[in-house]
């Protein structure tokens, strides 16, 4: 098996996803969407701007996840592997769900608590995951892509590789990957319509792992990669074609549809235009990240390790101290802002005199091993 050699422009891709994830959930108090802790007041122009970010920020995540996944089998057999994904996403699931999500559920319920014990009552606690469903998938789609990743490192899988590099070698080629993912999404919402990010929730499942899958075959490839980065300023047009086409569908006034049409087709489209923008967003994102990121640093190496225990924690502590900044009598922008700054700075010091210093926090969050610096 071939040992890739790291691709830094993937860790700070990685890093900037986290962050972007981070992003949004702190806005979620205040966008009018479900929430655990919601504002009195919310912001249409801050749902009209989420909108766009949530149609990529967790499927390059999971491309991403799928890229790595070949750096962690690549020198190890299945049954190690299978070990290192416990390690890594098991056991942090495990403690987040123990541990780390209970206080989400205590202060979205807190007037009907007596005590924090009372969460893992028979009657209030249920193992959920919440934002942890992205460890749960990701543990899953790890195991069940093994078959998938042998026969990519087969010589069997030569001939056929041969032929998908040829289609990527050309202008449309990596954008037409979209046509199957369109297919995917539109047909298994058919069957499976819920938003739910459950592993059983196949339209969920499907559509991710569709990422993941594709992240696992683009690192097959040198080619493939070049290519992403020949091709990026064509892919940069296309992604702009997507935002007007995705924002001229999402503002169409709803009076202006005949009445002729079903409310599936329109669901239909819809989700064929976030598929596109998911996409070609994704597909120049990677191009242009060879460009500007692909290089060492300093400061990667400590943003990496820290990435994904900030994950772990950060929407806890978002609805901890959300619950308290909504009661304020403040405008939504500052109470924002109060959120970010406050959120952020009580993350980067738990795992700084938490997690980081100590060999079993760092076991639970799924740390690698302790760094020389930070």
């Amino acid at each position: 098996m071939n040992i890739k050699e790291r691709r830094y422009d993937l860790d700070w891709w990685r890093v900037i996803s986290i962050f972007a994830v981070y992003l949004h959930h702190i806005g979620m108090p205040f966008n009018g969407d479900d929430f655990h802790i919601m504002n009195n007041e919310s912001s249409k122009l801050l749902d009209d701007i989420m909108v766009f970010f949530e149609q990529f920020r967790l499927p390059i995540l999971f491309l991403i996840s799928g890229v790595g996944t070949v750096y962690a089998f690549q020198r190890r057999n299945w049954i190690h592997f299978i070990k290192e994904r416990s390690y890594r996403l098991l056991i942090p699931l495990i403690f987040g769900v123990l541990i780390i999500v209970p206080p989400q559920t205590f202060f979205e319920n807190y007037e009907s608590f007596n005590s924090y014990l009372d969460v893992y009552s028979k009657e209030h606690f249920k193992l959920k995951a919440n934002h942890l469903w992205f460890l749960e998938n990701l543990f899953f789609l790890s195991i069940l892509c093994i078959p998938i990743i042998l026969f990519f490192k087969s010589t069997r899988f030569k001939t056929m590789l041969g032929w998908v590099e040829k289609t990527t070698s050309t202008k449309l080629g990596m954008f037409l990957w979209v046509i199957p993912l369109v297919l995917i999404r539109i047909i298994s919402k058919k069957y499976f319509p819920s938003d739910s990010k459950d592993i059983t929730n196949l339209s969920s499942t499907l559509f991710y792992g569709y990422f993941f899958i594709a992240g696992i075959l683009i690192n097959q490839s040198d080619l493939i990669w070049s290519n992403l980065k020949n091709y990026r300023r064509h892919n940069l047009k296309l992604s702009m074609f997507s935002i007007i086409v995705f924002y001229g569908y999402y503002f169409f006034p709803e009076g202006w549809v005949p009445e002729n049409v079903s409310n599936k087709l329109l669901w239909d489209i819809w989700y064929t235009v976030s598929v596109l923008l998911s996409w070609s967003l994704i597909i120049t994102a990677l191009g242009y990240g060879q460009v500007f990121f692909n290089r060492k640093s300093n400061l990667l190496p400590l943003l990496n390790q820290a990435a994904y225990p900030f994950y772990i924690l950060h929407q806890t502590v978002i609805v901890v101290l959300a619950y308290y900044i909504v009661q304020l009598n403040l405008s939504i922008l500052f109470k924002i802002a109060l959120l970010l700054i406050s959120t952020l700075s009580v993350t980067i010091v738990i795992y700084r005199f938490v997690i980081y210093p100590f060999k079993i926090a760092r076991f639970l969050f799924g740390v690698k091993s302790k760094s020389s610096a930070i």
